[in-house]
């Protein structure tokens, strides 16, 4: 790592805010030079005899022109986010005066920053761990309160101590049967292999259990897609509209009215749910766009997390819905079975007339939103069993899923080797590479350059 270390030596700069027209745009640096960068442009006192953690008003000037009146906060090394001397220049937001800032900065001896460049340096300067660096992406990209809380626990360090606990425990192990090997031809054993035993099938449940709420976490972070689906008028849009509380597809009479799909966000209890209002399905159109918007219906269908099958209360019937469940079924789909314009018939003679279909179904009026928020929670109880424990270690990220599968093998190796006593020197091999996959989640092992690359190429620039 220290040879990857050493190409980060520089000075960065970015512009820490969105871009745009704003009332004020912030620029960060870091590196050594960063105060002494921002100090020559800086006419109203000297930043070089500033303390740590200050701010300071005054002009930005730079070959005798006048820049801007700014805001210069200074953290100085090792106390900051990146380990390094930063500092941080509050412009007025026009994005021409925010440009001029840092073309100024660059001819000073500054550079632009890479995307994720300044979360890297702070990485490879230990202030955080290889988790928490990709939770502070998550943060940015938190769409929902559940997505939040989930990324700052990992933030805090919580997926990163169950890993620590992890790894500490093997690394005794490790340590005793390594000691063994120096003694083999005393032939003693220091590691007492029931507890190692008991230790593994501790750490499977543990590694077992962050695998299994990676399901929960996909959730969380990406959200879930739901596609409507139905005849033509069967109430998709008038549906779609309900949910959420507002008129945002077009309504009509006419069979055909939407013709492609519009996705629309939901939030329910902390969880995004992506609502795709679908084209009307059926067999026979002379419409050639609406054949067009008819085959992205089922596109978007066998996409989909959930789908709603939307049905007609008056027009519809129970041979009809179960062909229709039989497709979902025959695809995998999660769905819901949903009868609308129970308004129409009344409720009472609705659940009647589909009687034999049992209680799978939901009955509702999406004109007058009646039953709607029954159908919501039905949502949510189809993909969250429970409330959601954000206090819990929630996994989110693939490569972290990915790590853990691992580690679930390699442990899998070591009670192997120890049922079929094999020798000291294999079941430390098998920990090492234990320990290797628990590091490489964290970067307590040195990392690909190209992993790191992807890890923090996802950021925005200035992060």
């Amino acid at each position: 790592m220290a040879a990857f270390f050493s190409e980060w030596n520089d000075t960065i700069v970015a512009l820490a805010t969105p871009p745009g027209i704003g009332a004020i745009g912030v620029i960060r640096l870091s590196g050594a030079d960063s105060i002494s960068i921002v100090n020559r442009l800086f006419s109203s006192k000297d930043l070089l005899l500033q303390p740590s953690h200050t701010i300071h008003v005054g002009t930005l000037r730079h070959k005798g022109v006048k820049l801007d009146e700014a805001v210069v906060a200074l953290f100085k090394a090792p106390a900051s986010y990146t380990g390094e001397n930063i500092a941080e220049i509050s412009c007025h937001g026009s994005p021409y005066v925010l440009q001029q800032v840092i073309n100024a900065l660059i001819e000073e001896g500054a550079r632009m920053a890479k995307p994720g460049e300044f979360t890297q340096r702070a990485f490879l300067n230990g202030k955080m761990d290889l988790t928490q660096a990709e939770a502070v992406a998550d943060i940015i990209a938190a769409h929902s309160f559940a997505a939040q809380q989930t990324a700052l626990k990992q933030l805090r360090g919580g997926f990163s101590n169950d890993l620590k606990y992890l790894r500490g425990k093997l690394i005794e192990f490790a340590a005793l049967i390594e000691l063994e090997l120096d003694f083999s031809q005393e032939d003693v054993e220091f590691a007492d292999r029931s507890q190692l035993a008991g230790l593994i099938a501790e750490l499977k449940n543990v590694v077992t259990s962050l695998s299994d709420s990676f399901r929960m976490g996909n959730v969380i972070k990406n959200g879930v897609s739901v596609a409507i689906i139905g005849s033509p008028n069967v109430g998709k849009s008038t549906l779609l509209n309900a949910l959420l509380n507002e008129d945002r597809a077009i309504v009509s009479d006419i069979a055909g009215t939407t013709r492609d799909t519009i996705e629309e966000s939901l939030n329910i209890n902390g969880i995004l749910f992506r609502m795709i209002d679908t084209a009307g399905i059926r067999e026979h159109t002379a419409d050639a766009i609406e054949q067009i918007g008819v085959g992205r219906s089922y596109e978007k269908m066998k996409q989909a997390d959930i789908v709603i099958g939307l049905f007609d209360a008056v027009k519809d019937d129970e041979r009809q819905i179960a062909e229709r469940k039989k497709m979902f079924e025959q695809e995998g789909l999660k769905h819901l079975l949903v009868i609308n314009k129970t308004d129409v018939l009344g409720e009472e003679n609705t659940r009647r007339k589909f009687s034999r279909l049992g209680s799978e179904l939901l009955f509702i009026a999406a004109k007058q939103k009646e039953q709607v928020k029954a159908l919501t929670q039905r949502l949510y109880e189809t993909v969250i069993t429970g409330s959601i424990h954000t206090e819990n270690t929630i996994i989110t990220n693939t490569r972290h899923y990915t790590a853990l599968q691992k580690i679930s093998g390699c442990l899998d190796d070591i009670q192997s080797g120890m049922d079929n006593n094999a020798p000291g020197d294999l079941l430390a091999l098998d920990i090492r590479r234990c320990l290797h996959y628990l590091g490489e989640i964290t970067g307590q092992v040195e990392v690909d350059r190209d992993i790191l690359g992807t890890i923090f190429g996802k950021f925005c620039i200035g992060k």
